[in-house]
């Protein structure tokens, strides 16, 4: 188990708090639309399940998962979901499951190294022309934060990252400030990937 997977673990109930109400409406809206009505939607990093809940409340079928055991257990509770507990690269189901991946803020603790072949990976089960929305906090380094690793990304490195999937292409990309209380000027890249 990683470090950042541990601080999940041990920290879970705190995370689940200071996470479940925030807005996400505005991030719903770029995603949602590019659904089918009733589509298969992967969350992938579900962390509280706050997400996969809205999901479900709007009519959307979801599957979802996370690395840490705790946050699974929190996550299905709220959603009612049989939560899975695996990591991004270990992830399995059938082919072209699904009409969109939904990684809020979860690729982000990912190693650079490795984000092409997660981006891949993920990529199967993705339905032809489906789309991926995926969010990482704006910059260009690598570092631990309080026992959690971090891959800050631009729009350059996040093309170049996508380009040698040969697979996921930006459709759209904006950025926005920190939906967190008090969280206002962390930066983050937003960016719906579309799979060709």
């Amino acid at each position: 188990m990683n470090s950042t997977t541990q601080y999940y673990n041990q920290n879970a109930k705190q995370f689940f708090d200071s996470t479940i109400d925030v807005e996400m409406q505005s991030l719903y809206e770029r995603f949602l639309p590019l659904i089918p009505k009733g589509g298969r939607i992967l969350d992938a990093g579900c962390g509280s399940g706050r997400d996969s809940k809205a999901f479900l409340d709007k009519g959307f079928q979801v599957d979802a998962f996370d690395a840490s055991a705790e946050l699974k257990k929190l996550a299905s509770e709220l959603t009612g979901l049989e939560v899975t507990q695996t990591t991004f690269l270990e992830f399995q189901s059938k082919p072209a499951t699904y009409d969109g991946i939904w990684a809020c803020a979860s690729l982000l603790h990912v190693r650079e190294e490795e984000l092409a072949p997660t981006f891949l990976h993920l990529s199967n089960y993705l339905k032809p022309s489906s789309v991926m929305y995926c969010s990482f906090k704006l910059g260009d380094s690598e570092l631990d934060r309080n026992g959690r690793f971090f891959r800050d990304l631009n729009l350059g490195q996040l093309e170049l990252i996508l380009e040698t999937t040969r697979v996921l292409k930006v459709k759209e990309w904006w950025e926005t400030s920190d939906l967190r209380p008090g969280r206002e000027n962390e930066k983050w890249l937003n960016a719906v990937l579309e799979k060709y």
